[in-house]
């Protein structure tokens, strides 16, 4: 089953492993009304709003290579396709991302979810670098204003490549046409079942639910990925003469930008 669908509402959504209070600033997301849910699969916190187009796959036992490199370039192969059938000149990056020239503009996330085999990716056709950055938890206002940067520097969109956004039933009927040509098999239109109905709204109460949203999750350094290639990164240097927080941007292993200040710093 292939399923495109938009959100009807905004809302903010973390990776299955994450832990929602180092990821996120918990209180602006109440301030600004945003809902927040852990999803079933992996990656990072993400902003999620109706200028997205979400593609999932969700497949059977042997529909998708063993490989996990091979099965996320499966995926992203129509999804890649479909940019540039509109004159984005997008490409797969390894592992799971797609870019343009340098930056990021389709991430994806992979799990297995009961019986089957699930993969998420999405269009970009727009985005807001500021909800996004502000949602993100940080320590420090240097941090917050590096991710925004960052993200302004490093992400991309339908909007920001091409004169005008194109239509978004163009976009997936593309889209569509480019699956059935990588699954080589026919895409049969169809509609939820009752059944399906209930456990859509079934799932939806629990990945919402305070319990699944608590549940313990991983935790990592002060670090926000922007894409494959992008870090910003941040630390409190313990020296005599005081202990300055340092704040950086990381490309392929290489500090790109730095930021010192004193640790006390807090972010607003």
């Amino acid at each position: 089953t292939i399923v495109l669908c938009t959100p009807s509402e905004p809302y903010v959504c973390i990776g299955y492993h994450q832990d929602p209070e180092h990821e996120l600033d918990l209180g602006y997301c109440r301030e600004a009304g945003l809902p927040v849910v852990r999803r079933e699969t992996g990656g990072g916190a993400v902003y999620l709003d109706q200028r997205q187009l979400f593609a999932q796959w969700v497949m059977g036992d042997g529909r998708l290579p063993a490989r996990v490199d091979a099965r996320f370039e499966l995926f992203l192969r129509p999804l890649v396709a479909t940019y540039r059938a509109f004159g984005i000149d997008a490409r797969f990056v390894p592992a799971n991302d797609v870019h343009v020239g340098d930056r990021k503009i389709t991430g994806t996330g992979a799990a297995r979810i009961g019986q089957a085999e699930v993969l998420t990716g999405n269009f970009l056709f727009d985005f807001d670098v500021e909800v996004m950055a502000r949602v993100l938890r940080a320590r420090s206002a240097p941090f917050r204003a590096m991710v925004g940067e960052s993200l302004r520097r490093y992400m991309t969109s339908m909007r920001r490549e091409l004169e005008a956004v194109p239509d978004r039933e163009a976009v997936a009927a593309v889209y569509r046409a480019e699956c059935a040509a990588a699954l080589g098999d026919e895409l049969v239109p169809g509609a939820l079942s009752a059944a399906e109905l209930d456990a859509v709204e079934a799932a939806e109460r629990r990945l919402g639910s305070e319990a699944f949203l608590r549940r313990p999750g991983g935790r990592r350094p002060d670090e926000v990925k922007i894409h494959e290639h992008v870090r910003v990164v941040e630390s409190v240097v313990d020296a005599e003469d005081g202990s300055p927080r340092v704040t950086a941007r990381v490309r392929k292993g290489n500090i790109e930008d730095v930021a010192l200040t004193p640790a006390e710093e807090r972010a607003p």
